[in-house]
């Protein structure tokens, strides 16, 4: 037989009336209430940064050879311009050597070609011109002593006649042989334009050789010159790694490489930098382009973040950061931001992001003890201080509604829900800037504002 068990019917009344009477108590339920105050309000916004050197240098071999010498050690501090290494290469010292033996031989520019100048010298007439002047002297004389004078005038008028007449044949020699040189000497001209055309073509191209030549003479010296290493700033040292290869040279090989020789100067190789090959040492064979050693700076430490597109906007440059450490837990370090960057970084996700630079300053744990010094390549995350407000009109932030582009809030006057749209400022974790919209000391729903409803009876 079974037995079922339920509510006595006298007692159903008094059920219905305790559940009406919650009904209509002062609050309803799930729905909190809270005043607007002033408090300060701070937003902060969060990146993963890493630590960074003032300045880093990577010193390579120029040339293929042997270490000669090694002065440092890993870890050394090093001051600018202090001896570090000298690398011995008898292929660079031998393209030196070419170099300057190819220049001593370029020849000199040829002289430029003058036109040849032909001069006829004109014939000298003069002795003989006496000798006729006396015969025709002499022939005016017998032909006076002529008795019959219509035969003397006649005579007299002939040996004028001649005289003229050898005067213009003396002048018409001249004359041609002047003529004769000009002749010569235009003809001479046009045969030697050509030849002065070839030699200024000669001289440029001699020219042009002797500017490769000591082009290639300069190429030689700096890269001999290279071969001993000095330290271009103060640092911490790291020693590099060498791959133990050859290379091919030859002042053919270094005549390609300078301007004119059909190639630019190229930019020292990158391989060889890596981690992998043999640690330097005095003695260890070099390639060219191999790491030999890195000099850090860390005088000044800095930070490399990223800041989300939806962030970058509110960092300027001065904004204060506060940094923490993977590599030291519990510790808190200053920075502040150096730099805003505007080359996007594309993410992941499909957003960007763009990176920041910040000064890294003195860390310091919760008790006050000093935190150590990092090392460039650590990673941290910086939070940046993008706004704050020291007395702002605040309320929780659980307060905010989003609705669109609205943010709302649900405050209460005379007892009834109003839905307000507010305007928002610093905007911190739990507590939001309100500029507009509420005013202190009213009251606002933080708790359930998804159930209000506008015109409901709230307390």
């Amino acid at each position: 037989m079974t037995i079922r068990r339920g509510i006595p019917p006298l007692l159903v009344p008094l059920l219905l009336l305790f559940a009406v009477a919650g009904c209509t108590s002062d609050e309803p339920a799930g729905v909190e209430l809270t005043d607007v105050r002033r408090a300060p309000v701070t937003e902060v916004v969060e990146a993963p940064a890493t630590v960074g050197a003032r300045a880093t240098a990577t010193l390579r071999a120029p040339a293929p050879g042997t270490l000669a010498k090694l002065y440092v050690r890993e870890g050394d501090h090093v001051r600018k311009g202090e001896l570090l290494a000298k690398i011995r290469s008898p292929q660079a010292e031998g393209q030196l050597k070419q170099a300057r033996q190819a220049a001593k031989q370029a020849s000199p520019a040829a002289p430029r070609l003058a036109s040849p100048q032909v001069r006829l010298a004109s014939f000298d007439t003069r002795a003989f011109d006496a000798k006729v002047s006396r015969h025709f002297a002499r022939a005016r004389k017998e032909a006076r002593r002529i008795r019959d004078a219509q035969a003397r005038k006649q005579l007299l008028g002939a040996i004028d006649l001649a005289e003229a007449q050898h005067r213009a044949q003396t002048r018409a020699l001249a004359s041609i042989t002047a003529q004769l040189n000009r002749s010569i000497n235009g003809v001479l001209s046009g045969v030697t334009s050509g030849f002065s055309g070839l030699a200024g073509s000669m001289a440029s191209l001699q020219a042009a050789s002797r500017t490769q030549a000591k082009a290639a003479v300069k190429a030689a010296e700096g890269t001999v010159a290279s071969l001993t290493i000095r330290a271009p700033f103060s640092g911490v040292v790291t020693l590099g790694h060498a791959s133990g290869g050859g290379g091919s040279g030859g002042l053919d090989g270094l005549l390609s490489q300078i301007p004119g020789g059909g190639q630019q100067l190229p930019s020292l190789p990158s391989t060889g930098s890596g981690g992998a090959g043999t640690p330097v040492a005095t003695g260890v064979p070099v390639s060219a382009g191999d790491s030999i050693v890195t000099v850090t700076d860390v005088s000044k430490l800095t930070l490399s973040a990223d800041i989300d597109e939806t962030d970058v906007l509110l960092v300027r440059k001065g904004t204060r950061a506060t940094v923490e450490l993977d590599a030291v837990p519990g510790a808190g370090y200053t920075g502040r931001v150096t730099g805003v960057g505007v080359t996007p970084k594309e993410g992941t996700t499909g957003g960007v992001s763009y990176p920041v630079q910040l000064s890294l300053g003195p860390g310091s744990f919760d008790d006050g003890a000093e935190a150590p010094t990092p090392k460039p390549g650590m990673s941290a995350v910086a939070r940046l201080t993008v706004r704050e407000s020291p007395s702002a009109v605040s309320v929780p932030a659980s307060a905010i509604v989003s609705s669109g582009r609205e943010s709302v809030v649900w405050a209460v006057r005379d007892g009834v829900a109003q839905r307000r749209v507010v305007k928002l400022g610093a905007q911190g974790e739990a507590v939001v800037e309100v500029l507009s919209g509420l005013s202190v000391g009213e009251r606002v729903v933080v708790k359930g504002a998804d159930s209000v409803r506008p015109g409901q009876r709230l307390p």
